[in-house]
């Protein structure tokens, strides 16, 4: 089995990559990214004067000032302009981090009509209700229209409509979170390929011109590097993913593994520091660097046979919520869901997790915490590890690369979301992702919770042991060794979590009372 053929680039070159071998071998193309391909953005730019950034989420400040930056770093007289409207809470976040009214800021019909790339990244919600009467006929002709979700697909296959045929349809989507994007890119000012990978799909090609500013796209917002996809396989592999082990099944894994190890006797600060500092810990620190089979290979004796025993009695429960997730995803159910919620947003705007007992001994824990003390708990690692390979079968069976599965449900989980989970609480990430994420992680991540307290930890109360095969599928998976492929691609720093940055770590403002 070969994986796409990727591009066939005029302006960047890319590398074939063997990401798995027997029984299950695939090779794929990437794009290498880093500050050395800068000057290659001009090109790929070649007869644009204007990009606009509309919205101000999670992405946009991070990937218009990451753009804005890598321009004015070359020389280039390209403008990046923000489009917002006058009355958007976002106005005055946007000229904190210097973009001018008038000059960088502007009202989002102006920017849309003037611009040549049109990076659209309102809220997914806004996307649907908004972009076929109140986008798509701004748009210029021969304009390229760039997302970083195909969400806005999935939403008008589900209507039976498509995108304008004289524009050309890109997308470019960073595996992690905005404040991620900006706080690397910022990072790689010092240590060249620093960044957060991602994707990029051509739907659409109306001037001929659509790979190569797609691609330059990803190189101007510091991806180290670009791998292809489709924005049907994106949507499915994100939204499904941030469902998963990226959000919501780690904060059910966390809530139940709390509740069992305070009820087994232990102090509720020692059960935060053996269930969400584990994971948030060593647990993903290790995957990052060497793998999901590593964490496996550190437990021995005893220690090996728990995890054994927590994967035996994870995996299915985990697979059984994450199929549905697919299934609801793929048939655009979830995607009808967060619209629906949208025009409810008025009256019932998300409310956030962090008051709730578990996450507030979190901050008790979070204070008072020694690195080098932090357990690796075998029980915690097998269910965080189940889990995550339940996640990555589900997608591979439906058909995904495996730079999409590595990225989209290991990559993003221990590079990018972790890190902040560790810095500043699982509670603080699923409060400051994407409406999206945020509705989705509060819709799962209670099934994880009953699904894993009503099977797995019955089975391990019963002893019920080892399930031989299923390790031994696990031990064999090619996954593996995609994963690790991908960790010698990862980005030359760990992400800074903290300290100065432009980065919009907190997304208060998106919050109504």
């Amino acid at each position: 089995k070969v994986g796409p053929v990727m591009f066939e680039s005029t302006v960047f070159k890319k590398e074939t990559i063997q990401f798995t071998k027997a029984p299950d071998p695939t090779s794929e193309d990437i794009l290498r990214g880093g500050r050395d391909k800068f000057e290659l953005v001009t090109k790929a730019f070649e007869g644009m004067k204007q990009v606009g950034v509309i919205g101000w989420g999670s992405q946009a400040p991070a990937q218009a000032q990451n753009m804005a930056d890598t321009l004015k770093e070359i020389g280039s007289d390209i403008k990046v302009k923000i489009g917002l409207r006058k009355t958007s809470p976002s106005w005055k976040a946007a000229q904190e981090v210097g973009f001018a009214e008038g000059e960088g800021l502007e009202e989002q019909e102006k920017v849309i009509k003037e611009s040549d790339l049109v990076m659209l990244l309102i809220s997914d919600a806004a996307q649907a209700n908004l972009y076929k009467e109140k986008i798509e006929p701004l748009i210029k002709k021969g304009a390229t229209l760039g997302l970083s979700h195909g969400f806005l697909l999935g939403h008008l296959e589900s209507k039976g409509e498509k995108f304008r045929d004289d524009i050309n349809v890109v997308l470019v989507a960073p595996k992690g979170m905005g404040p991620s994007v900006r706080r690397l890119y910022e990072q790689g000012k010092e240590v060249n390929g620093a960044g957060i990978n991602s994707s990029f799909a051509v739907h659409q090609d109306a001037t001929g011109k659509a790979l190569d500013i797609a691609l330059g796209w990803g190189i101007a917002i510091g991806s180290p590097f670009m791998f292809e996809t489709t924005l049907r396989d994106e949507f499915c592999s994100d939204i499904y993913g941030e469902r998963g082990i990226l959000l919501g099944a780690v904060h059910g894994i966390v809530e139940v593994l709390f509740r069992r190890y305070t009820s087994q006797g232990m102090t509720p600060e020692e059960a935060f520091n053996q269930s969400c500092e584990s994971i948030t810990g060593p647990i993903t620190k290790t995957i990052s660097k060497k793998g999901i089979y590593a964490v496996y290979e550190m437990f021995e004796g005893d220690d090996k046979k728990k995890f054994e025993e927590a994967y035996s009695a994870s995996y299915t429960p985990a697979k059984d919520v994450l199929a549905e997730i697919y299934d609801e995803v793929s048939s655009g159910n979830e995607i009808r869901s967060v619209i629906m919620h949208g025009d409810r947003f008025e009256k019932f705007p998300i409310g956030k997790i962090d008051g709730t007992y578990t996450w507030k001994i979190g901050e008790k824990v979070r204070a008072a915490r020694d690195e080098s003390k932090i357990p690796l708990n075998p029980t915690t690692a097998g269910m965080y590890v189940a889990t995550m390979m339940a996640q990555i079968d589900v997608l591979r069976e439906n058909g995904h690369s495996y730079t999409e599965i590595v990225n989209e449900s290991v990559i993003e989980a221990v590079d990018s979301l972790c890190p902040y989970m560790h810095a500043k609480g699982v509670a603080f990430m699923v409060d400051n992702c994407s409406r999206t994420a945020r509705l989705g992680s509060r819709k799962w991540a209670p099934r994880f919770d009953y699904m894993l307290e009503q099977q797995a930890t019955v089975h391990l109360d019963q002893n019920l042991g080892v399930n031989a095969d299923m390790m031994k599928k696990f031990k064999e998976n090619p996954v593996h060794e995609a994963v690790i492929q991908c960790c010698q691609l990862r980005p030359s720093v760990d992400i800074s979590t903290t300290g100065a940055s432009t980065a919009q770590d907190d997304l208060s403002f998106t919050f109504r009372n």
